[in-house]
């Protein structure tokens, strides 16, 4: 019988928030694929696992593949993590799930929920969340105020990633478009700096200049009226 792989949800900041079945599986494993394995590290240290860890990365998509369906095919327990959050949602570990159904049909694959900068986001947000729309990053160059316009056009609320680098190109390009559109801006979540901000556009790029615009966004757009 094929192995299982585990699709492990990991904390997006605070290591405190790793459920217990997540501890008692990653006990339970005989290899862990990560993006990173010093970020990786931090975790097993905090929770005194040991674990042999592999990593996973888009540009060796093709090895990795091969690597984990030959080890699952011997019956291997395998765990797939990124650096926070539930892997393959925005990160290319979908790739790797993708691939591994389509080479061993008969692999068992079990996600391990946990974590997800999204819904954290969206349930400190105040909007309503029955219905909502999640874009990922927005394109750094082209599409990119064909990505807004959709982004600011729904009657729903619409939720974006964003690195401290691009947030206020992206903020600029919110308030071009919809200049009174209310946002509300998670910054570090979960971290000893987590901070929301509330209001439009101009009023978070106000707030991040008056606190600090380092570490990870989540944006989240109130639906259009």
């Amino acid at each position: 019988m094929p192995g299982t792989l585990y699709v492990i949800a990991t904390p997006i900041g605070n290591l405190a928030d790793v459920t217990y079945r997540v501890i008692e599986t990653l006990r339970s494993l005989d290899v862990l694929f990560c993006e990173d394995t010093r970020q990786t590290m931090r975790l097993l240290a905090r929770y005194d696992l040991k674990v042999p860890l592999d990593s996973y990365r888009e540009a060796a998509h093709a090895a990795k593949t091969a690597r984990v369906v030959a080890l699952l095919r011997d019956g291997k327990n395998i765990g797939l993590v990124s650096d926070a959050g539930t892997p393959t949602i925005s990160d290319p570990g979908h790739r790797l799930v993708r691939d591994v159904i389509a080479a061993l049909p008969a692999a068992t694959i079990i996600p391990l929920p946990g974590p997800s900068a999204v819904v954290t986001a969206l349930s400190a947000s105040g909007f309503a969340a029955d219905q909502f729309l999640f874009l990922g990053f927005p394109p750094h160059k082209k599409g990119r105020a064909a990505f807004f316009a959709e982004a600011l056009n729904q009657p729903r609320a619409v939720v974006l990633y964003e690195s401290p680098h691009r947030i206020a190109k992206t903020l600029e390009a919110v308030a071009l478009i919809g200049p009174a559109r209310q946002l509300c801006v998670a910054r570090e979540l979960t971290k000893i700096h987590e901070t929301f901000y509330r209001g439009t556009a101009a009023e978070v790029m106000a707030g991040l200049k008056a606190t600090s615009a380092r570490g990870e966004f989540v944006v989240v757009i109130a639906p259009k009226e």
